[in-house]
């Protein structure tokens, strides 16, 4: 579980400050995969990186039980001059998980060929996503932060994306951010609207749908 209270972050613009989450308090309950709409520039991946503890709220508490991914897709975390190898490595250590499986599993389904084992700056952006995302489902959380990820490769390795997130769902929870409705009804079993620096909650899709019309 995941809960956010009275959360407020904003970063500065030329004109003045810019609140991307104003006063937002909810809760993201185990084992129920969210998809979360919001616009361009409503503060989604912003408000992934909260929850996965990339960056911290300036007012506000957020409380997390059991162990949450970073955000599948933010790969800033990656270390440049570290192979893809070498990276899955350093991970594998810091969350203390077996480093043969670790590494086998992301080589796999990044599909990145040779690159697995060169400096991640020599990968196109697409590249370190995918990597980022084998990773992820290389080691066990009990929740998942998805920012557009399943966008990433061939029809392939979309595929591939979808049956993981069909297995993780089962017993893992699912936090997944998109401008794309359909990405939404593919992934989510509750729904949740991202505008004006709010998160509002729905059980009914075509409530989201509606209401994301008019703000998009």
């Amino acid at each position: 579980m995941i809960s956010l209270t009275d959360v407020t972050k904003a970063y500065p613009t030329q004109s003045g400050l810019h609140v991307v989450l104003d006063n937002l308090s909810c809760v993201f309950e185990d084992k129920v995969s969210y998809g979360i709409l919001g616009v361009n520039g409503a503060g989604k991946s912003t408000l992934l990186r909260l929850l996965g503890g990339a960056e911290h709220p300036d007012a506000g508490k957020i409380e997390r039980s059991g162990r949450v991914s970073w955000p599948i897709g933010f790969a800033g975390g990656f270390s440049l001059a570290l192979s893809g190898e070498e990276n899955c490595r350093f991970v594998a250590r810091i969350y203390g998980a077996d480093f043969d499986e670790v590494i086998e599993y992301a080589r796999d389904f990044a599909d990145i060929g040779e690159y697995f084992h060169m400096p991640v700056r020599t990968y196109s952006s697409g590249m370190r996503a995918r990597l980022a995302f084998g990773l992820s489902m290389a080691i066990d959380f009990d929740t998942y932060l998805v920012d557009e990820v399943t966008a990433v490769g061939d029809s392939r390795f979309r595929e591939k994306c979808k049956h993981v997130f069909t297995e993780r769902r089962e017993r893992s929870s699912v936090i997944i951010v998109s401008h794309e409705l359909g990405t939404i009804k593919q992934y989510a079993d509750r729904y949740a609207l991202l505008r004006r620096g709010k998160l509002e909650l729905y059980d009914d899709l075509a409530e989201v749908e509606k209401l994301y019309k008019t703000a998009a």
